[in-house]
């Protein structure tokens, strides 16, 4: 059965309001995005349109080729990319600004961005009041003799996923590797980890299992967790065909988002004029509760007789026993832990079984917690009850926010598995040790949030910033200034290198993914590996591909016999050798030109049901429900995006809900109980730390707050993480708070006492 068709012509039913491009109403501007654009890129601008016009887009991973994509037709330009642009075409920063690093630290990091590229490498030494040039001979031999003295259990490799290339992860894990170490993570950690876990013990596979053609003309798509219209505004242009083609929204999230409410597209004229209604129905869980709210969801559909029972019979294993959980589970238990009420339950559960065909969407509002790998398993439950697996219109969906990170740990950049994915162990080392020419270490590596607490003699940090990205930002400081060396290879500045040395810090200049020779690959959220070309413009002398520098550090190491087993001649012979490793890559040997992509595992994986697991079932798991009581007088915390794109911060109030960064997102009851006014300053404050800010009135759940992150990693937990996956709990926090700047210790009273 075919999906349904796009309605064609207008469908008013869908407008938002009849003022022209929304005037006076609080929204995005994404016209004057443009403009924006071409005033910042001014002084590079045609180098800048050939980016666009030719380069794959290094924001979220929708994935496009230059301006078009493979799932609808016309042009796709969102504001991320647009914003991210000037990294690419800016020129070097002065030198003479890093003399003396203690008139930065005061410095946002947009204001450290906006100071120019780094244009060679440079050296502080412990006591050195700032950087000094050095060159790459004496940079490179300074790392390669820290690297020889260190134990690999010593040494730490991270790199970030913005714009980082499938090649990139490939040689840089390859070369941490043949020095002995899995000590290698990457940005994937902290957002998506608990879902490569989860789908990979329940289905075999550890991605996306539908294509994003499966959105438009289905009959359900459901977001857990999830904001797109932030964090990949692309995405907003499917949804709008997939209005027009009859398709429902639902969202299950604590704050019900403007923008997944209503939404201007700015390339399709109707959406640009009226806007576009998007969600049909929010469900407001309180935070922590999807997973209780989706056992609801399950044992309704049960209950009822609402279940795919054909799908479960032949496709799947493990039912009976997660029938009996829930039976056992009572209705009070689901209800309290997730917010809403049996009877609203109910209606979702009614959504789901009205739609034969439905995909069901998921960030990191699941995977943020403790619990995360138990909550993406209790979505990956509900997909299997109603059969949304293998076949067109469904889809299981971990919707991925940077262009690099679906290819992070398929190629191996990963403390916990080898390329493609494979767990680390004594039998996939030999293979690698068969395949490679060297020994393989067999034990997993220390995670990114292990790394700095791991007593470690060297750190590499390839882009990424730790005092943005982790929590306890103070914690962060602390475990970095007492690394003896840490090497940060970006193409900009960051606060993290400004952080005081132990004994040395090398800064040294990356290429940006349009630069390096030879082109390059990205995998999108859909497993589409589409080639990025070279993009002929100016250049930095002395910026180098950080696949190159891995290469050039292993060729200056006490082991000279390993240089050949790392070295390239170029990108195409790394994409030679990831097709041979790599076989789910198979075919990224032929990536060579503009517009050439493929998607590995075809359309859809477990086509038909059928798993790549040892039975060939998908697999459904009892799943635990996290108990996430708070202390009393207590609000549960949840940090959220703005006007940003990961932790680079591009505005200081944000266009959608009018609210600056120190906003702190209150329920009106709330307001009104604690007798607070909207604007009011407040201080939040718990264990762990204390951060001012003003409340500002919200649809948040009752009881809970939101903040930005990073603002808000101030707050965080740093011990809380999940149990297997190992990421920060950044949704999972309580606080106070305060209309004056608190005591040391939380008090045990709200607002009212200060």
């Amino acid at each position: 059965m075919a999906l349904k068709p796009v309605k064609k012509g207008w469908s008013p039913e869908t407008w938002v309001s009849l003022r022209p491009f929304g005037l006076g109403l609080q929204k995005p501007n994404n016209f004057l995005e443009v403009f924006r654009a071409i005033g910042e890129n001014a002084d590079n601008l045609e180098y800048a349109w050939r980016i666009l016009r030719d380069g794959v887009c290094d924001g979220c991973a929708l994935g496009t080729s230059g301006l078009r994509d493979w799932t609808i037709k016309g042009i796709h330009l969102c504001n991320i990319r647009l914003r991210l642009l000037r990294l690419n075409t800016m020129g070097p920063l002065k030198a003479e600004v890093l003399r003396n690093v203690e008139d930065l630290k005061s410095r946002s990091s947009a204001e450290l961005r906006a100071l120019g590229r780094l244009p060679y490498p440079m050296r502080r030494r412990r006591g050195e009041a700032g950087f000094t040039r050095i060159s790459w001979d004496e940079a490179l031999d300074r790392i390669a003799w820290r690297l020889c003295k260190t134990p690999p259990e010593k040494m730490g490799f991270y790199l970030t996923s913005r714009g980082t290339p499938n090649e990139t992860y490939y040689v840089v894990q390859k070369a941490v590797r043949a020095l002995g170490s899995n000590n290698i993570d990457n940005a994937a950690r902290i957002c998506h980890s608990p879902s490569t876990v989860a789908l990979k013990a329940a289905l075999g596979v550890a991605a996306t299992t539908c294509s994003y053609r499966d959105l438009i003309g289905t009959d359900l798509v459901v977001f857990f967790g999830s904001n797109p219209a932030v964090n990949q505004p692309v995405m907003m242009k499917y949804l709008y065909y997939a209005k027009k083609a009859g398709t429902q929204v639902v969202c299950v999230n604590p704050y019900l988002e403007p923008a997944m409410r209503h939404y201007w597209i700015p390339s399709d004229p109707e959406s640009a004029l009226f806007g576009t209604k998007i969600t049909d129905r929010f469900f407001q869980v309180q935070p922590g509760g999807d997973s209780a709210f989706i056992t609801g969801t399950l044992k309704h559909l049960i209950e009822q007789g609402w279940l795919n029972q054909a799908f479960i019979a032949e496709h799947t294993e493990g039912f009976e026993a997660l029938a009996d959980q829930l039976k056992q589970t009572p209705w009070e238990t689901l209800e309290g832990l997730s917010g809403l009420s049996r009877a609203e339950i109910l209606e979702f559960a009614l959504l789901l079984a009205k739609a034969e065909r439905a995909v069901l969407v998921w960030s990191m509002g699941i995977t943020q917690h403790r619990s995360g790998e138990e909550s993406v398993q209790s979505i990956i439950n509900l997909g299997l009850a109603r059969g949304y697996l293998g076949r067109e219109g469904c889809g299981l969906m971990p919707i991925r926010g940077h262009s690099g990170v679906q290819g992070g740990a398929e190629m191996g950049a990963y403390a916990t598995v080898f390329p493609g994915g494979l767990p680390i162990n004594p039998e996939t080392a030999a293979a690698l040790e068969k395949a490679w020419g060297f020994a393989v270490p067999s034990q997993p590596g220390l995670t990114v949030t292990e790394m700095l607490e791991g007593g470690l003699e060297v750190l590499w940090s390839v882009g990424g910033n730790f005092l943005e990205t982790l929590p306890s930002p103070a914690q962060a400081e602390a475990h970095l200034a007492q690394v003896p060396l840490r090497v940060h290879q970006d193409i900009v500045l960051s606060s993290q290198m400004l952080v005081e040395p132990a004994e040395e810090v090398i800064l040294l200049p990356a290429t940006t993914r349009y630069e390096i020779p030879g082109g390059c690959t990205e995998t999108t959220t859909e497993r589409r590996v589409v080639f990025s070309p070279e993009i002929p413009g100016p250049r930095l002398p002395e910026a180098r591909w950080e696949g190159q520098v891995f290469q050039e550090v292993v060729a200056r190491m006490c082991r000279p016999e390993l240089a050949e087993k790392v070295r390239f001649a170029d990108t195409a012979a790394v994409r030679a050798e990831i097709a041979r490793v790599v076989p789910l890559y198979d075919g990224i040997q032929h990536l060579k030109a503009r517009g050439d992509a493929f998607q590995y595992g075809g359309p859809h994986l477990c086509p038909g049901g059928v798993c790549p697991t040892p039975s060939g079932r998908a697999r459904f798991l009892p799943v635990a429900l996290p108990q996430s009581s708070v202390p009393e007088g207590a609000f549960r915390l949840v940090t959220r995006r703005g006007k940003q794109f990961n932790s680079m911060v591009h505005e200081a109030t944000d266009p959608i809900n009018g609210a600056p960064r120190e906003a702190v997102f209150m329920n009106p009851s709330d307001l009104e109980r604690l007798g607070l006014k909207p604007g009011q300053p407040v201080w939040l404050h718990n264990p762990f730390g204390t951060l001012a800010g003003r409340v500002f009135a919200a649809e948040v759940r009752p009881g809970s707050l939101q903040v930005h992150w990073p603002e808000g990693n101030a707050l965080i937990d740093p011990r809380l993480r999940s149990s297997q996956a190992k990421i920060p709990a950044y949704k999972e926090a309580y606080v106070y708070i305060h209309t004056q700047p608190p005591p040391q210790s939380p008090h045990p009273n709200p607002a009212a006492a200060d």
